[in-house]
């Protein structure tokens, strides 16, 4: 078989030392560094070239999903796993978002972490059984959004924007030449598409989506 070349990252030395102990018993493996931080994993991707990527998510100088972000950017070959004792939300949407074919947890047995290394250095990707569902559910609650999303007019979005810049009801009828009145009626309309309680609520939607990140051209 093909030999994997196998970068590993983790700022504990300890689990360093375990992972290239347990990597190297399998012929197929060649590990070819290991670094602390995010920092050193990326200059490693980008010198040593490994297949496979097997990297913790916490690190004293930013994040393994940041560096994850960073080495596929560089090098789309290099597959990344990201080998993690945590189950955070945040933290699987973001690897995969990151471009990570695997998240597992450190729990995982040994012959489990080969064969899921040896997955996606083929190409393919992984998730631990215990969190695919967390992300296909964060997938179809993106899905619904951006569908709500796209319910929205040109009008609504700028007042949308507006909302979440802290505008009141006069304020964005002065911006938008409207009357309070109409303003109301199309704030009631956009917490009715969005399927929103309240401005609050509205404003918060606005800066996940990064409404305010583009800026109304008519504004």
């Amino acid at each position: 078989m093909e030999t994997i070349r196998i970068l590993i990252v983790d700022d504990h030395e300890v689990v360093r030392i375990g992972l290239r102990s347990l990597l190297e018993r399998i012929g197929q493996f060649e590990v070819v560094g290991e670094a602390a931080s995010a920092q050193e994993a990326i200059e490693l991707a980008r010198s040593r070239k490994p297949d496979v990527v097997v990297m913790d998510i916490r690190m004293p100088d930013g994040s393994g999903i940041e560096a994850c972000r960073a080495i596929r950017s560089e090098n789309e070959a290099i597959k990344v796993i990201m080998l993690t004792s945590y189950t955070d939300d945040e933290a699987i949407f973001a690897s995969v978002m990151a471009g990570a074919s695997g998240y597992v947890l450190k729990q995982i047995g040994s012959h489990e972490l080969v064969e899921a290394i040896r997955t996606v250095a083929a190409g393919g990707s992984l998730l631990d059984p215990s969190i695919t569902g967390k992300v296909l559910e964060r997938m179809r609650g993106m899905s619904r959004e951006q569908q709500q999303h796209e319910k929205l007019t040109d009008q609504e979005l700028r007042i949308l924007r507006l909302i979440a810049d802290g505008r009141t009801n006069k304020e964005i009828a002065e911006a938008l030449y409207l009357s309070e009145k109409t303003v109301r009626n199309y704030v009631s309309s956009i917490l009715s598409k969005l399927n929103l309680s309240n401005r609050a609520e509205a404003a918060a939607y606005a800066v996940r989506r990064h409404l305010l990140d583009e800026p109304d051209p008519f504004l």
